[in-house]
């Protein structure tokens, strides 16, 4: 939950991160690769959406508008 905790606010108030925020996640277990690596994950899907809503890009049509692929059927 931490590291969920972590990358919503790093998404949603990047301007609000602290050195405390990296600590919670080490006090619950993460080591620093692990946290790099979802930092940088979540860093690209971020930047690459923002790329995508800034140029229009149409979300694909077998995608649903929470990103889900929709039902064959």
């Amino acid at each position: 939950m931490a590291l969920l905790e972590y990358t919503e606010k790093l998404s949603l108030a990047p301007g609000d991160m602290a050195e405390g925020d990296v600590a919670a996640l080490r006090a619950a277990g993460w080591d620093d690769r692990a946290i790099h690596d979802a930092t940088q994950v979540c860093a690209y899907f971020n930047y690459i959406n923002r790329i995508a809503d800034g140029l229009g890009v149409e979300p694909e049509d077998w995608l649903d508008a929470a990103g889900r692929q929709r039902d064959p059927g």
